[in-house]
């Protein structure tokens, strides 16, 4: 039987609170076939499509985000939490499920008419997802699409970022949080 990208994702019961199933993609990371096969697959609607940046949200999106500019041959930007970044930066706050968070970009990460595409791991509530791309908006470039290798649909993410008008791609979901 043909393994898929979910096959690749464990989970971790009560992590990082009780009655939490925490869906672990380093194990997919970890395995040259799985990890390719989701580069793959998170690159494969976007082909042909003009894309100038690929950007990648804190931390997970790093690993995820970096191999997808590479095989795009285009420049990579990271979105962080605030603080991390040397340069000047513009902050964008966004809700967590217990308060409040910021993340930064370099304020001169992205030029007015370029083509972003944002990427990260996981897709749960969709707040850390739409920060960034307001972060993205403000410097005047166009998130052209959204990819994630998990969505957790009972969270409410896709659902919001489709709402700001983002096309969101991902290789799997989970049921539950």
């Amino acid at each position: 039987m043909t393994k898929t990208v979910k096959d690749y994702i464990r989970t971790i019961v009560d992590f990082p609170h009780e009655g939490i199933l925490f869906r672990d993609v380093t194990t997919l990371f970890a395995d040259p076939r799985g990890f390719r096969m989701a580069i793959d697959q998170l690159l494969s609607p976007y082909a042909g499509m003009r894309i100038d940046k690929v950007t990648g949200l804190e931390a997970r999106g790093f690993i995820l985000g970096g191999a997808v500019a590479h095989q795009l041959s285009t420049g990579f930007v990271p979105i962080r939490k605030k603080g991390k970044l040397p340069g000047r930066t513009i902050a964008q706050d966004y809700k967590l499920e217990y308060g409040e968070a910021v993340v930064e970009v370099h304020d001169d990460a992205f030029q007015p008419g370029e083509k972003v595409l944002l990427v990260d791991d996981l897709l749960a509530t969709g707040g850390t997802a739409e920060a960034g791309i307001k972060l993205i908006e403000r410097l005047g470039a166009q998130v052209i699409g959204c990819a994630f290798v998990v969505d957790l649909p009972d969270l409410g993410g896709r659902a919001k970022l489709e709402k700001m008008g983002m096309e969101v791609h991902a290789l799997c979901a989970f049921d539950g949080h």
